[in-house]
């Protein structure tokens, strides 16, 4: 081949690589990593799209090339001559994908072992996935309920993961991990957060008509505003006063982001007026204890008047522990003849 040959397949072959580098680096592909597996996850995307431009680069200047210089003219109908191959270049452009593939593998298993290795000090926490919300409970302060994910900075966390109904799927895009919950088995997920912030919990695998609302956060906070928050809400819930104990159950589970309650001041219109519960009894013609008990436990057993069915995850109230469902309703007994 001659060196002008050469010549334009590298300047085609440097123009094609840069297009493609510039694409790669001018738009955000990838959220800033908040967790140690993702710092491992980023750098090895980028070794892999950097392999990706290379062999980009290649193949658009041997294209571009063969179609400027190698075309047929327009009056030429011959099928050209023939061609028998070239074993030595068969070797290397089997050679060399294989060597890209295997170093790839190689460097990928390594990353993903370092991210399913646990760390010392393990927080577990036990996550349940149900149509359409997700709930959290804190084995380490005796099963503590929150419909918030909150987690420590710089502790290694593994989330035990189980589906009450259909398959969902954990993932928090800035942690740059994902696990699907599968009905009758139970998945577990390994991170490491390490940015203090509010993240997005998405579930990605579709999940019903309400997929698109199955969505919390992830709070990362210091250990010492952790370890706060678990006592002053293991205190609460224990709390011998059913306001206090109530209160706390009704916040960790965002309970006011579809219903409407004074004592809380929350204004949520998703589901029933909670301020209107003994109105409410009244016209199911039951007491207010049980009609507000079954409600949490059993949504769907009666549907209030102007709000629409299965929009309350019907495996709601199991997850609560009787300790916090009896709080519960004990403190919307309260606040609803207050109302």
């Amino acid at each position: 081949m001659r060196r002008g040959s050469i010549a334009r397949l590298i300047g085609i072959g440097i123009v094609a690589g840069g297009v493609a580098t510039a694409v790669a680096l001018a738009l955000p592909w990838l959220p800033k990593p908040a967790s140690e597996e993702a710092d491992r996850i980023d750098p090895l995307f980028w070794f892999v799209i950097s392999i990706c431009i290379v062999v980009f680069a290649v193949v658009i200047a041997v294209m571009l090339y063969s179609i400027i210089y190698f075309r047929a003219a327009p009056d030429d109908l011959s099928d050209g001559p023939p061609v028998h191959g070239h074993t030595g270049l068969e070797i290397v452009w089997t050679l060399i994908p294989t060597v890209l593939v295997t170093v790839i593998g190689i460097v990928s298993a390594i990353v993903l072992a370092r991210n399913d290795a646990l760390g010392a000090n393990v927080l577990r926490i036990n996550v349940t996935a149900q149509q359409f919300a997700w709930s959290f409970s804190y084995p380490e302060a005796n099963g503590l309920t929150s419909g918030v994910l909150r987690l420590p900075k710089d502790r290694s966390v593994q989330l035990v993961l189980q589906s009450r109904d259909v398959i969902h799927s954990f993932w928090v895009p800035e942690f740059s991990q994902k696990e699907d919950t599968v009905p009758g088995i139970t998945t577990r997920l390994h991170f490491t957060p390490n940015r203090l912030g509010t993240f997005p919990v998405i579930c990605t695998e579709l999940c019903g008509l309400g997929h698109s609302t199955m969505r919390t956060e992830a709070i990362v906070m210091t250990p010492a505003d952790f370890d706060k928050w678990i006592h002053s809400q293991a205190a609460a819930v224990a709390s011998p006063n059913a306001g206090v104990a109530g209160a706390a159950v009704f916040k960790n589970n965002q309970c006011g982001a579809c219903h409407t309650l004074t004592a809380a001041h929350t204004t949520g219109t998703v589901g029933p007026d909670l301020d209107k519960l003994v109105a409410y009894a009244t016209e199911a013609g039951q007491p207010l204890e049980s009609f507000i008990r079954e409600s949490i436990v059993n949504p769907e057993a009666y549907i209030q008047k102007g709000y629409p069915k299965n929009v309350m995850p019907a495996t709601f109230g199991s997850a609560l522990s009787k300790q916090q469902l009896d709080a519960l309703v004990q403190y919307l007994i309260s606040s609803s003849k207050k109302g």
